[in-house]
């Protein structure tokens, strides 16, 4: 007779909380839920900044102010003003970023019929260039975030960024008679080794010396700027360029970002390959033993040292990555959308990075979607000037707006009554700490 006392194996049924493929499915719901729940602060962040918005645009519009001047005798027009006003502004900001979907739906059917592609290319140019203006989002967002995981405040993606388009150029241009598939890759991969020995610098200082990231960093980035404008007016000027235009040759086809579509729109292979890096950032953070290195000394310095990391190695390596990341930025911006090098390239992506770090929870794959909601932002501002008359300021006002509350999440559980969560305490712990 069997042993009636001796467990039974749990069985795989649909009914048995206990079985293998319950246990699995139940730990799998727990990630998403634990997904979306590390999305609250930045999506509520987003909409808080949103509101903040509008109302710079209501106290910053003549017309409204006198309608609210007049509000006691008239309060309908002050509100319907202040409405149309603010809903004008987002929608054409909408419309800037993504499109007009109808417009879109026109422009595929009549590709369909007749095999038009000028209303097609019409019509999806607002998210063309949205994905554009988000592919240097998305390096240098991955560049700032890395940092944040070992302890880091990468506050030079800036500079990085001008030293990996300089180098990118330089190569891009200099170099004659490769063919693409080893010129294309050598010019990005050297543009990327010239900002990992860029804020190596740093990391080196910080590891040896003690010497504060947050001050070297931004110190370098005068010196990257100077060092732009020396050599886009001497050594690397365009031969033939008028007077003191500081602009580089441009760089051979051979080293073209290649584009997915005919112009107008300008979506290139660097949109991919950002997409592509992100994901090996994320492998890299979570799967590698030098990933988990990098994690904990951001975690715990002290803790790191006592189970054996060498952190000085862990903290050089991980600016000479950050700074790679960044420096793709410029690179991927010499390659596939201005094809040369010119003074004041960039509208401030390092600086902008910081924001998306935060907004993105210092997830790879947060930053991604940080960075496409920051290119959507950029990319429709000037449609809300065009449409709504409201100055482009007020993008930057929704991004420092974003920064301080995803920065002091405190202030988002106080208004909406959140459960406090510890979140990016360690950052500034360390990053600001030392």
């Amino acid at each position: 007779m069997a042993d009636s006392s001796k467990a039974e194996a749990p069985t795989d049924s649909p009914g048995n909380l206990d079985s293998p493929s319950a246990q699995k499915r139940g730990s799998f719901l727990q990630g998403i839920l634990r997904g979306l729940r590390s999305l609250t602060i930045p999506l509520l962040a987003l909409f808080s900044a949103l509101v903040i918005g509008a109302i710079f645009i209501v106290v910053t519009d003549p017309k409204i102010l006198s309608a609210w001047a007049n509000f006691f005798s008239d309060p309908g027009h002050a509100l319907s003003l202040s409405w149309t006003t603010v809903s004008t502004a987002y929608s054409s900001l909408f419309l800037g970023a993504i499109g007009n979907p109808s417009d879109m739906l026109d422009g595929i059917r009549s590709f369909l019929a007749s095999g038009e592609t000028k209303l097609l290319a019409s019509a999806f140019y607002p998210i063309s260039e949205s994905l554009v203006a988000a592919t240097p989002y998305i390096f240098a967002g991955l560049a700032v975030a890395l940092g944040f995981k070992c302890g880091l405040f990468n506050i030079g993606a800036e500079g990085q960024i001008y030293i990996g388009a300089l180098v990118a150029a330089f190569v891009g241009y200099s170099i004659v008679g490769l063919p693409w598939y080893i010129h294309l890759p050598l010019t990005f991969l050297a543009g990327a080794l010239g900002g990992a020995i860029w804020a190596g610098i740093p990391g080196f200082l910080k590891a040896r010396t003690g010497a504060h990231e947050v001050i070297n960093t931004m110190m370098m980035n005068y010196v990257a700027f100077r060092l732009a404008d020396y050599l886009l007016t001497g050594p690397m000027k365009r031969g033939g360029a008028q007077g003191f235009i500081p602009i580089s040759p441009t760089i051979q086809t051979s080293a073209y970002f290649p584009q997915f579509f005919p112009d107008p729109l300008r979506i290139h292979l660097g949109f991919v390959v950002a997409i592509l890096i992100a994901i090996v950032v994320w492998w890299f953070l979570t799967k590698t033993t030098l990933g988990f290195e990098i994690r904990t000394t951001g975690a715990n310095i002290r803790a790191a040292r006592y189970a054996g990391i060498n952190v000085s190695r862990t903290i050089i390596v991980t600016m000479a990555l950050s700074g790679a990341l960044a420096a793709m930025a410029g690179a991927s911006e010499v390659m596939g959308v201005n094809h040369n090098l010119a003074q004041g390239f960039s509208p401030g992506y390092g600086y902008d990075s910081i924001a998306l770090a935060l907004l993105g929870g210092g997830s790879p794959i947060g930053v991604v979607f940080s960075a496409l909601v920051f290119g959507g932002m950029r990319n429709g501002a000037t449609k809300m000037q065009a449409i709504a008359g409201i100055p482009i300021d007020i993008i930057s006002i929704l991004q420092a707006v974003i920064i301080m509350f995803v920065a002091a999440p405190a202030i988002i559980r106080w208004l909406y009554r959140l459960k406090a969560e510890d979140r990016l305490g360690t950052v500034f712990t360390r990053g600001w700490g030392g």
